[in-house]
C-alpha cells in the first residue's frame, strides 16, 4: 500500500519585514517574493508561530512575513516570538525599514495614502512619532535600513544582501556619509573625521572622491589622517569580539565628513581592507552615486 510523502520539517529561513509606514516595506516584500520566498503581509503577531508551523509542515523553506503597526498592542510581543522561533532552530532575520520624518511626510503627501494610525485626532507628524514609539523594541533586534535617501532599486539590493548573509558570522558594515545630510539612522558606531585636512579646497581634487588615487595620495601625506585611521581601526578591532559575544548579526560603523565625498570615503575604503577576513565586510558610500 502506497503512502503519501511526509512534508519536510526542516527549519525555515524566515525574513520578517517591519518598520515605519512609508519606509518601503512593500518594495522589500515584492523583491523577496520575486526571488522565490513565500510572502505574507500584515500578519498579526499573535498568529506568527502557528503560521510558521503550518508553513513548515507544508514544506516551505524560505518565507518572508510583513509585520507592522497594524498588529496593534500585540506588536510588543514580537521580540518574544522571535526568540521562540530562534530557539526552535529557525534562521530568523528581521529587517527594520525607517526614514526621517521629512521623507515620510513627503511620501505620504505624494501618494495621498492614509497613515495606519490616523484617527482624525492626530496630525501625520504625530502618527509617525507614535509609530516610532510602538516599534522601538522591534528595531533593537533588527537589521536597520534607512531608506530616506535610497532609490527603490538600491533598497531592493540591500534587502537581497540581508537574506544572503551567512548568519554564522557577524557582518561588519562600514558606511561613509555627510554630516550635512544627517546621521545614518542604522549606525551603531559613528566617527567624525571633519577635523582632517579637506581635499575639497584643492580645485584639482574637488570633483574626485576618496576612492581616487589623487585624493588617496593627498590624505596619506597628512600624518593626522594616519593617526585618525589607526585610532578608529583600533577601537573597532578592540571591541569587535565583544559585539560578536553579544550575538550581534550586524555592526554598522559610520564615518562622516562634511560632504561625504573625500575623507569619509577614504577612511571607509581603508577600514574595509583592514577588516576583510576578520568578519563578513560590506561597505556603503551614502552620498556617492
Amino acid at each position: 500500500m502506497s503512502t503519501s510523502a511526509v512534508p519536510s520539517r526542516s527549519p525555515l529561513q524566515i525574513t520578517l519585514v517591519t518598520g515605519l509606514s512609508g519606509s518601503g516595506k512593500s518594495v522589500a516584500l515584492h523583491v523577496l517574493e520575486d526571488h522565490g520566498l513565500y510572502c505574507v503581509d500584515n500578519l498579526p503577531v499573535s498568529v506568527l508561530l502557528p503560521l510558521v508551523a503550518d508553513l513548515q509542515a507544508s514544506g516551505q523553506q524560505r518565507v518572508a512575513i510583513g509585520i507592522d503597526v497594524r498588529s496593534g498592542a500585540s506588536l510588543a510581543s514580537l521580540p518574544v516570538e522571535v526568540a521562540k522561533l530562534k530557539a526552535a532552530g529557525h534562521d530568523v532575520r528581521v529587517i527594520y525599514l525607517e526614514a526621517n520624518d521629512d521623507t515620510l511626510v513627503t511620501r505620504f503627501s505624494e501618494t495621498r495614502r492614509r497613515h495606519p494610525l490616523s484617527d482624525g485626532s492626530r496630525t501625520l507628524e504625530e502618527c509617525i512619532e507614535r509609530e516610532r514609539e510602538m516599534l522601538e523594541g522591534v528595531g533593537e533586534l533588527s537589521h536597520r535600513i534607512d531608506t530616506s535617501r535610497l532609490s527603490a532599486n538600491a533598497l531592493r539590493q540591500r534587502v537581497l544582501e540581508v537574506i544572503g548573509i551567512d548568519r554564522s558570522q557577524l557582518t561588519l558594515l562600514f558606511e561613509s556619509f555627510a554630516f550635512k545630510h544627517g546621521l545614518p539612522r542604522d549606525a551603531d558606531l559613528v566617527f567624525d573625521v571633519r577635523c582632517l585636512p579637506n581635499p575639497h579646497y584643492d580645485p584639482r581634487l574637488r570633483p574626485l572622491t576618496g576612492c581616487d588615487s589623487e585624493v588617496v595620495a593627498f590624505l596619506e601625506a597628512e600624518p593626522e589622517v594616519g593617526r585618525m585611521l589607526a585610532h578608529v581601526h583600533g577601537f573597532v578591532a578592540d571591541w569587535l569580539p565583544s559585539y560578536v559575544r553579544d550575538n550581534r548579526s550586524y555592526l554598522t560603523v559610520a564615518v562622516g565628513c562634511t560632504g561625504g565625498q573625500h575623507r569619509s570615503v577614504y577612511m571607509v575604503e581603508q577600514l574595509v581592507r583592514a577588516f576583510e577576513g576578520r568578519a563578513r565586510v560590506l561597505k556603503r558610500h551614502r552620498e556617492l552615486p
